[in-house]
């Protein structure tokens, strides 16, 4: 065995390469100056994040699209309770991530130190794990077992706390080696009982999302879904979990949900949930499904058990992941006898689905459904495309229909901010792809100044900011339950394409629709991406309602 010494801050990044961390996002803070010293030797590239929020949003983004943990670092106290709505949207995702906390040393504990926080306490309830290293020794053995934590059963978040004495000991432990995942595997004799379920039902239905899958495992679920006449419906933004051009997608049942995707949960006599917890969101505030009992029967299965009857009890509930279960199901050989029957169910969900992706022409100097048009038939094959949170993200959301190599990364959290840090994740994961981000003028000011990261790390996406002075998605409750009464929700912006300039980057301003391919060209052309700012009327609230109706009780 090696007896050379190494830091506690270059073990920890030996074991993250190790692993095969390649890229990390962070604030810098003194308390792991150590880990920062550890990277400048290192192939793991540093993402210089100017708010530790962003940092987060873009680790948890980094997961989500990569399937490996997103890395994030920011420091004691602050830096942590920042990053925290990263933890928070990680956890409501399924995306591996793994949050170091610079922390105060060892001997300086319970006594209300400088920026001193209890991390177990504090993150103990938003993440799969939340510990603290104070051992040198014991970082190879901690960070392999965070490592397998974020990408197992459901993938989410871990917390490592790293106090700055342990940071700089001296250690001769060895690095880690790389971890490879279990997927939870399948019942095969539930899987016949899965189905004659299934073969039963006139009105089946198969709801599918949440984290883990490989592209095998969600082309073996479309597979099936296709040569059994099975209606299929994402659950709330994971839009892109098979390709919505097939004959058996139905949409997303999610905020905003589409009548008929509602009405077919709602009518389904079986549902079969692949890897989809039953959220508020895709129930409608649970209200579709009887709780806890449902008149539906339901066949659940899950990478964690403990989505398993968590709110409503299956009549079969299945422990295994997405990719086991796909495959499995593609090899089920399902009575023919209901084919025809199912597939005049089917026919006419995707109908719905059809109508819903074709808004009317919007009273807006900007007309978004012709620039969704314009998008759906103009970006590549492989699109990534990101949204944070506000009413302009119905726009991606339920207009938008994605291809089987294009990705959605959007936070269930509902978490203001995301997109941008989730652009430049996306850009620097996959620089061969085109990066679009959707925004609002309220959502993109919870991190405007990212722009100096997108711009000093070399990331390239396409931002378009859709203006309409207001907190949208507040003023449209507004206006619904307090007519009129106006408080709190107008804005007043930035010229947001000077700023992106100033951060030198491309920024072009729309005024009209005919405008925005012209504008849309010299952004995507450029070498640094940047800002197409859209003028858009508040009146134009949703893609299908204005704040005229809302007032009259439209």
């Amino acid at each position: 065995m090696s007896t050379d010494y190494a830091t506690g801050g270059q073990l920890l990044v030996s074991c993250l390469d190790k692993l095969g961390a390649k890229t990390s996002f962070g604030v810098p803070g003194e308390s792991y100056l150590a880990v920062l010293d550890a990277l400048y030797d290192a192939d793991i590239r540093f993402v210089l994040c100017r708010q530790e929020g962003a940092a987060s949003f873009a680790a948890a983004a980094w997961g989500k699209l990569t399937g490996d943990p997103g890395i994030c670092f920011v420091t004691r106290g602050p830096g942590a309770t920042n990053a925290s709505i990263g933890v928070h949207t990680a956890m409501q995702d399924s995306s591996p991530m793994i949050l170091f906390v610079g922390q105060i040393g060892v001997g300086h504990k319970e006594r209300e130190a400088f920026q001193e926080v209890d991390y177990r306490a504090f993150f103990g309830s938003m993440a799969k794990w939340a510990t603290e290293i104070d051992d040198v020794d014991r970082i190879p053995e901690i960070l392999a077992r965070a490592w397998r934590i974020a990408i197992s059963g459901r993938p989410g978040p871990v917390v490592i706390a790293l106090p700055e004495d342990m940071l700089t000991a001296q250690t001769t432990a060895q690095p880690c080696r790389p971890v490879t995942p279990a997927e939870a595997g399948v019942d095969q004799a539930q899987m016949q009982n899965v189905a004659g379920l299934l073969a039963a039902a006139d009105r089946p239905l198969v709801l599918a999302g949440g984290g883990g899958w490989t592209a095998q495992g969600r082309q073996d679920l479309q597979s099936f879904c296709e040569r059994e006449n099975l209606a299929m419906a994402a659950i709330f933004r994971y839009h892109d979990i098979v390709d919505n051009h097939s004959p058996c997608y139905i949409g997303d049942a999610g905020v905003g949900m589409a009548p008929h995707v509602s009405e077919a949960i709602a009518e389904a006599d079986v549902i079969l949930a692949v890897n989809a917890r039953f959220g508020e969101a895709t129930t409608k505030a649970w209200s579709l499904l009887d709780v806890p009992n449902p008149k539906q029967r339901i066949i659940h299965t899950h990478a964690s058990d403990r989505e398993l009857g968590k709110i409503y009890q299956p009549e079969i509930a299945l422990h295994a992941g997405p990719n086991q279960v796909s495959a499995a199901l593609l090899n089920l050989t399902l009575d023919k006898a209901k084919l025809a029957q199912r597939k005049d169910w089917l026919m006419g969900l995707k109908a719905g689905y059809e109508t819903s992706l074709q808004p009317p022409a919007q009273n807006s100097p900007v007309d978004m459904a012709a620039v969704m048009s314009w998008l759906q038939a103009n970006l590549p094959d492989d699109v990534i495309i990101t949204n944070g949170a506000g009413n302009f993200a119905l726009w991606p959301n339920k207009v938008f229909s994605y291809g089987a190599n294009q990705s959605l990364l959007a936070p269930q959290s509902g978490a203001m901010g995301y997109g941008l840090p989730a652009a430049i994740a996306a850009s620097l994961a996959c620089p061969e792809r085109q990066v679009i981000c959707f925004a609002g003028d309220g959502d993109i000011q919870m991190g405007l100044a990212e722009l100096g990261t997108s711009a000093q790390s070399g990331a390239r996406p396409v931002i378009l900011l859709l203006n309409n002075g207001s907190y949208g998605t507040i003023r449209m409750h507004q206006e619904r339950d307090y007519p009129g009464r106006i408080s709190g929700t107008t804005l007043v912006n930035p010229d947001f394409t000077a700023v992106a300039r100033a951060y030198g980057m491309a920024g072009v301003k729309v005024a009209s629709t005919e405008e925005f391919a012209d504008a849309f060209a010299t952004v995507s052309s450029s070498a640094t991406g940047g800002i197409i700012e859209l003028d858009i009327a508040v009146e134009a609230i949703t893609p299908r309602t204005t704040l005229s109706a809302l007032k009259a009780g439209g």
